[in-house]
């Protein structure tokens, strides 16, 4: 087993050359999400929309966004839309925030980065960062990842590849296991696991995430 301080390694100096990654600009990914007694109750999608100048560095745009079908919106409303902008250099996040609508309830929240300089990853970010890590039976790292302006130290545990069928067909993939605590040392309410195919794209093809209103499962339909 080894471990890695993931704040360090974020704040490593990029030099001037890109961080190699697994997703490039154009990539989209669509999921079936399934929701409580609903096989599928929605789709969700994260695309890698383009590479922006800001700050002085280039950054991947990625936004993602989850919607119910009619059925399941006629029941909750619910609309999720995060977007973050990823230095291609430090892998760290320019900025991000979160738009959502929960039943009659709409809000757009900022993620708080830390300034000018941040060394602390929005949940959307910590997804393709940890498709840009290198993992292995065993593994373990530590996340700083930023939630409605709480930082949580988000442990990431790597077990035994095992198979996930999915639209895709069946895909070798590294079940990641997440849990979070604050600064505080209290837990996260929500958990979450992710599931790395092996291969070179490092897709995210199973997500399990717990929500006010339920547990989802969302599950790699398409890669374009």
């Amino acid at each position: 087993m080894w471990l890695v301080a993931g704040a360090a390694c974020l704040a490593a100096a990029p030099g001037r050359v890109e961080r190699a990654v697994p997703f490039a600009v154009g990539e989209t990914l669509t999921y079936d999400v399934a929701w409580s007694s609903f096989l599928t109750a929605g789709t969700a999608v994260a695309t890698v929309v383009g590479k922006e100048h800001d700050g002085g560095s280039v950054a991947y745009h990625i936004v993602a966004e989850g919607r119910p079908l009619a059925l399941v919106a006629r029941l909750y409303t619910l609309y999720y839309k995060v977007d973050t902008l990823l230095d291609s250099y430090t892998l760290l996040p320019h900025r991000a925030s979160v738009y959502m609508e929960e039943g009659s309830r709409k809000r757009t929240l900022p993620a708080e980065l830390g300034g000018n300089a941040p060394r602390v990853l929005d949940p959307l970010s910590a997804v393709y960062v940890l498709r840009a890590t290198p993992l292995r039976p065993g593994a373990t790292l530590t996340l700083p990842v930023v939630e409605h302006g709480i930082v949580y130290n988000v442990d990431i545990n790597v077990r035994a590849p095992e198979t996930v069928a999915c639209g895709l067909g069946t895909i070798a993939a590294w079940p990641v296991g997440v849990s979070a605590v604050d600064r505080q040392g209290k837990a996260a309410a929500r958990h979450m696991a992710i599931w790395i195919s092996t291969d070179a794209r490092r897709l995210p093809v199973k997500l399990r995430a717990e929500l006010p209103v339920g547990e989802f499962d969302l599950l790699l339909r398409s890669v374009t």
